[in-house]
Formats: C-alpha cells, structure tokens, sequence
C-alpha cells in the first residue's frame, strides 16, 4: 500500500536539482554523481525528506524510500514552495574573465536572477563559448542547490549588437554608466534588463545605440565597481530594494 503523501517537511531540507520530467513521477532514482555528492559526502540516510526542483520553477517534497550501494529511490510527495524572487531581473553584460563569469552566475542564481546574457562589446576582453555555458551551467546549479530556489537563471551568448534590438524589445531596460545622473530606481515590480559594459565602458557609439533602444542610463553611486560587481549590487538593488 502506497504511502500518504509527504507534509511539508522542516526548514532547511537539501534541494535537489532533477529533470522536470522526474517531477510527474511519483519515484525518482538518484545515481551517479548526484548519489555520492547525497549520500557519500553529505550523509543523508534513509527517510530524510529532501526537496526536488527541476530549474524551471517547479517544487516537489521527497522523501528516501530505498538506499542501495550506489542508487537511492526517492517517494515524492507534494509541491514545495519555488523560493523564487516575484521579479524577473535580466543581466546583459560583456564577458568577463571565467573565473569572474563564475562568481557572478553563482550570486546571480543565489539571489534569484532570471537571466544572465553575454554580450559582445567594442571593449570587451573576450566573448563566452559554448563549452563556458555548460561549465557556468553547472556553477548555476550548484548555487540553485545552495540557496533553495527553482528556477535557474538562462545563460546565453554570445550575443552581439544586432542581437540588442531584440534582447531590448519591450523591456523596462537600464545601462548602467557611472557618468549618468540618474540612481537605478529600487521600487519596481516590473520586469527589468541591466546592461552592464566591459571594464572599459560602452563606447560612445555603443551608448547612443542604446539610447536610441530605449535603455535608460543610471548609476549605483559614486564608485566606479568592477563588471560582477555592478551586475550583482544591480540585481540585489532590483530583486530586494
């Protein structure tokens, strides 16, 4: 006989990525590296209750029914809370170094941001790759895991400025420029683009484009901040003023 489904387990159970199609299941097996990282590393025993999400938004309570050598079975129960911020937050931003890229794709997914793009800029160092997505995906993952949301930021590039027109469309957008009078507004509940330059800032020609897009300028204050910086005290301003 089949067991009631789960209540809501105590604050601070693990979050657990996994493919939505695991969600509409009513078990779902944990294996590979998953089952060590779970298991092997963190300890967690039979009967512990965990929460699923699959990165898209949606929650699921579980709880370990069976723990084999190299394989555990997971009973799922009802919807867990998504965690997720009610803002979306878009950061637009020239690629930075990867080491820099992946402390502010893992800060950005902490606080909940909705996409991180990469763009290409007259003064930018470098532009991401396709195999600098996947390793950033996974430092996403990680931090969606950590801090206990759903949804995982959609990471994306390179994108260059014919791209901007479209990424831009309809969108309540800022650029960010220390040289602007304006503050990046706290309030809001709409959803809201930062555009976030190179270490060298838009070029003129690069900010008279995105006026003519209809970015807004606006600065976070009097000190000149480094690119994941700026992208991150923007986002934390956006999603928690």
């Amino acid at each position: 006989m089949d067991v009631p489904p789960l209540d809501a387990p105590e604050e601070g159970a693990v979050t657990v990525v996994v493919a939505s199609a695991a969600l509409r299941d009513e078990r779902v097996e944990i294996a590979g590296d998953a089952y060590r990282h779970l298991f092997r590393a963190r300890r967690l025993r039979r009967d512990e209750r965990l929460r699923l999400v699959d990165g898209e938004g949606r929650a699921r309570w579980a709880e370990v029914e069976r723990l084999d050598r190299e394989r555990a079975l997971l009973r799922l129960g009802g919807a867990a809370p998504a965690n997720d911020p009610a803002r979306r937050v878009e950061l637009l931003v020239a690629t930075p170094r990867p080491e820099r890229a992946a402390w502010m794709v893992e800060k950005a997914t902490e606080l909940g941001v909705a996409a991180v793009r990469f763009v290409e800029g007259e003064r930018a160092v470098r532009a991401i790759d396709a195999k600098g997505l996947v390793r950033l995906r996974r430092v996403a993952v990680a931090a969606l895991e950590q801090s206990g949301g759903a949804r995982l930021p959609e990471l994306s590039g390179p994108h260059g400025q014919d791209d901007l027109a479209r990424l831009l469309a309809g969108a309540d957008a800022w650029c960010l420029d220390p040289e602007a009078n304006a503050m990046l507004p706290r309030a809001g509940d709409q959803p809201a683009l930062v555009l976030i330059g190179p270490e060298g800032g838009w070029s003129s020609a690069e900010l008279d484009r995105l006026d003519a897009l209809g970015a807004r300028r606006a600065r976070l204050g009097a000190r000149t901040l480094r690119l994941e910086t700026a992208a991150i005290a923007a986002a934390a301003l956006l999603l928690t003023g």
